[in-house]
């Protein structure tokens, strides 16, 4: 098996490389007009690095809970503010939405990203008031599942947990110590296992929804699968969806997506 082609998006999706512009512009359209309306506090910190920030968006009227949502990009790029418009569909419904940025690799390890996702999380939870979702997509998906692992949230906020979505996850990370990526994860058979969501023995008792497009690669149809059979959870194989607009559906209020995640 190639595993660098099998993990590699861009090269199957048609126009991948006008995504990041697209994503982007819609981005910071939407955070201008967050921010005009006083809806929108940016760059907060919950560490001690310049990449340990987070935007916050409100809702018109008082929040009835926080979603979190936890970006991709193999925990090698991208950040916060590639996707500010994807709060739009939770926005609608009444819920304060937060997005961070993290470290990436090499700089830090997947375990330490992990680590500093909770963290976050911890933090935004403390502003808003009402149940907290997690939803994460790729790397996101993955770092939004590794919250379930009981002791890494606070126990008030793990209280608080009402579901979390893994969109696209990479659950398995076994696979990719044999990436040339890997070089920058520096993985091993023990940190891999470490890191693993499928692999999590424990979890905490919340409803967790793994989300994935039917025209993504095939090894990501494979991981969505192996997480929602270890964890005996809600799995949605979306037609016509690939890897880089799977989640376009979030800035939909009406869309099964933003319906489930709010569910």
């Amino acid at each position: 098996m190639d595993y660098d082609d099998a993990y590699a998006n861009g090269p199957y999706i048609e126009g991948a490389e006008d995504y990041p512009a697209r994503w982007l512009n819609a981005a910071k359209n939407w955070a201008f007009v967050q921010g005009a309306a006083g809806r929108r506090r940016d760059g907060l910190p919950y560490g001690a690095s310049g990449r340990q920030r987070f935007d916050l968006f409100y809702p018109e009227n008082p929040a009835k809970g926080l979603v979190v949502f936890v970006h991709g990009g193999y925990w090698l790029k991208f950040d916060r503010s590639y996707w500010f418009h994807l709060s739009q569909g939770a926005l609608a419904h009444g819920w304060a939405v937060a997005m961070p940025s993290y470290d990436l690799c090499p700089d830090v390890q997947i375990g330490d990203i992990t680590h500093q996702v909770a963290a976050a999380v911890n933090v935004i939870a403390g502003m808003v008031d009402g149940p907290v979702i997690l939803a994460g997509h790729s790397a996101g998906g993955h770092l939004v599942s590794r919250m379930m692992q009981p002791g890494l949230l606070d126990p008030a906020v793990a209280e608080r947990l009402q579901r979390v979505m893994a969109i696209s996850p990479v659950s398995d990370l076994r696979p990719l110590i044999h990436t040339q990526m890997n070089s920058d994860f520096n993985l091993d058979d023990a940190t891999a296992i470490a890191e693993s969501p499928v692999l999590m023995t424990s979890r905490l008792n919340v409803p967790v929804t793994v989300w994935v497009g039917a025209d993504e690669r095939p090894v990501f149809v494979d991981q969505a699968r192996w997480l929602a059979e270890a964890w005996d959870a809600d799995h949605v194989v979306q037609r016509g969806k690939h890897h880089f607009d799977v989640i376009d559906d979030l800035v939909d209020p009406n869309s099964t997506m933003t319906r489930t995640l709010l569910s």
